[in-house]
């Protein structure tokens, strides 16, 4: 399910990180219509569940079963949109004040078709700066006619040649707590592995222990979460497991089992 809000203005909520369950599955109220400066901007942002009443509540133009994935999702909301420039937001991310006054000035004359913006990720109230999640940039706001591409996971934008970069940054609090990541490293682990699978890949045993070591090893020394103390142990320790599930799901995928056992 897609909410498209076909935003005139945009406004700022300022949330905090830390949410609780019933925050996080909710649609982001950072964007939005209010008085004041309008910005030509369209907001597409992912809702699960009541969340589809509180963006209606919002101005939303809620699409229901839009598609099977993540991507196809945003690409029908893409293209139900009214305003020459989409701004794609998924519900557990927030924007931040300096990001919503960057929006109003870029959108005046922006001498770029898309731009990158860094996320802010945060897990079990702390923010992780180190490794990938603390280089994690998204190509979040494009003209209409940009599409997403159709991986399962990791949903990215078509390349896009001469992307700007925003200077603001957007909050991400995709885990409320250790089981529900858990829970969500499942479900990506099997989407990683079906789209592997579908290229052709297969899982060789070898590859079950030695690839989530490298992970760990990567994250924890590489990327130096050592320094974070426990909190970097665990999510090394975290990320070497989904790479772990991942290949797990490739090599059953390999024996012949269903795709969706």
């Amino acid at each position: 399910m897609n909410g498209v809000v076909d935003a005139a203005e945009v406004r700022q909520r300022a949330p905090r990180a830390e949410r609780t369950q019933s925050q996080m599955g909710a649609p982001s109220t950072a964007v939005g219509p209010a008085a004041g400066t309008r910005v030509p901007l369209t907001v597409v942002i992912p809702t699960l569940n009541e969340a589809a009443q509180l963006a209606r509540a919002q101005g939303a133009t809620v699409l229901e079963r839009a598609g099977s994935t993540i991507a196809a999702q945003r690409n029908r909301a893409i293209a139900a949109a009214r305003n020459a420039w989409v701004f794609a937001l998924d519900a557990d991310e927030r924007v931040s004040d300096a990001l919503v006054e960057e929006l109003r000035w870029v959108l005046r004359d922006p001498p770029h078709p898309a731009y990158r913006v860094r996320r802010e990720n945060f897990f079990l109230g702390r923010e992780r700066r180190r490794g990938r999640w603390g280089r994690d940039w998204q190509v979040r706001l494009f003209t209409r006619e940009r599409r997403f591409l159709l991986d399962r996971v990791h949903e990215r934008l078509e390349p896009v040649r001469d992307a700007g970069t925003l200077r603001a940054t957007l909050r991400h609090a995709p885990y409320r707590n250790l089981r529900h990541q858990l829970d969500k490293m499942l479900v990506y682990a099997q989407w990683g592995a079906q789209d592997l699978h579908a290229r052709g890949r297969r899982a060789r045993l070898w590859e079950l222990g030695v690839r989530p070591l490298w992970r760990f090893w990567r994250d924890y020394l590489g990327y130096g979460s050592w320094l974070d103390g426990g909190f970097g142990l665990l999510t090394s320790t975290l990320t070497a497991y989904s790479c772990f599930l991942k290949y797990a799901y490739l090599w059953e995928l390999g024996r012949g089992a269903p795709r969706g056992s």
